[in-house]
């Protein structure tokens, strides 16, 4: 039932009215979003994917709801690296509270729209290629060691984003913000504003991260209708997840080194897929899943124990 093409329309008009009941109805007006709403909203939507989980356990099987499931949580986790670019972004341009939900709303009906791009491509050749699986293996284990070897605070450098030099490039750009528009015209020439620039700078930084989460997902099912929706319904409560946690990302400094060792562990377990199943052993999806709420809780938790010693000033 899945796989029909029925079921699929259903499935992404039933994304959209809800993104545009989010965006016309419940946020129909900018305005900085509270803790107490980022937090209900991100219930919410925490809530949504988890009924949506047992409804994939209850018409595709048990294997397919801790697919699902794990490529939920894996996906979510690898999200807040995402939100700390964004976090990132939004300070370098000094973007007001009030518009950063408009961005992130456009930003991840963008990314929505990409990795569903990513995923069909990257399912088609994994399906043909067999070999492909070692590669995806090596490359999930070389961006976990590249994860835990970095300072976990990636730079933001907008002059060298190679999509927003190509806009500054054809198209004017205003000096300053023009209210929550992307565009303006002026003298009858049309101009994009500050605003619109950081969409680009968002959109490109969820490519780059998708780069590495949807080989993550992949490796965990091979079954395009998992991971795509997995992927949707993590990326759904981003925004909110966003908001409610923007103040406080800063706290969990140990948890890329638990990212890290996620992406080697799936990395490493499929690369030694086909010598495990030769000797007719498979390690068990519900093992997978409880080894990644492990390691997260465990990164968290040190974090908060162990928190980070500011730099005294010199």
């Amino acid at each position: 039932m899945e796989n029909t093409p029925a079921f699929w329309v259903g499935f992404n008009a039933f994304v959209l009215a809800m993104l545009m009941l989010d965006l016309l109805v419940f946020n129909r007006k900018a305005h900085v979003v509270k803790m107490r709403e980022a937090l209900a909203w991100s219930c919410f939507w925490v809530v949504l994917s988890l009924t949506f989980n047992y409804f994939v356990y209850r018409t595709m099987g048990r294997q397919a709801g801790l697919e699902f499931l794990t490529g939920y949580l894996i996906e979510k986790s690898l999200s807040v690296d995402n939100l700390f670019v964004f976090l990132l972004i939004f300070s370098y341009f000094q973007v007001p509270q009030q518009y950063q939900h408009k961005i992130l709303f456009w930003g991840i009906i963008g990314a929505l729209v990409l990795r569903a791009a990513f995923i069909l491509a990257g399912a088609a050749l994994l399906a043909k290629f067999h070999i492909l699986l070692y590669v995806l293996g090596a490359f999930l284990i070389y961006t976990g060691v590249r994860m835990a070897l970095s300072a976990g605070e990636p730079a933001i450098d907008p002059d060298n984003n190679p999509v927003v030099k190509f806009l500054s490039r054809y198209m004017p750009v205003t000096s300053k913000l023009e209210g929550d528009k992307f565009f303006v015209r002026k003298d009858k020439l049309l101009f994009a504003t500050p605003l619109f620039v950081v969409l680009l700078m968002v959109e490109t930084t969820d490519v780059m991260f998708a780069v590495d989460s949807i080989p993550a997902i992949l490796a965990v099912s091979r079954d395009t209708f998992i991971v795509y929706t997995s992927n949707v319904f993590a990326l759904l409560g981003l925004r909110a997840m966003y908001f409610a946690l923007a103040g406080l990302m800063k706290l969990f400094h140990y948890l890329h080194y638990g990212l890290a060792l996620i992406l080697v562990f799936i990395g490493a377990k499929l690369l030694g897929t086909d010598y495990l199943a030769a000797r007719g052993y498979e390690i068990p999806m519900s093992l997978s899943l409880g080894l990644v709420g492990f390691i997260l809780a465990a990164s968290v938790i040190i974090s908060l124990i162990f928190p980070k010693q500011e730099e005294e000033p010199l």
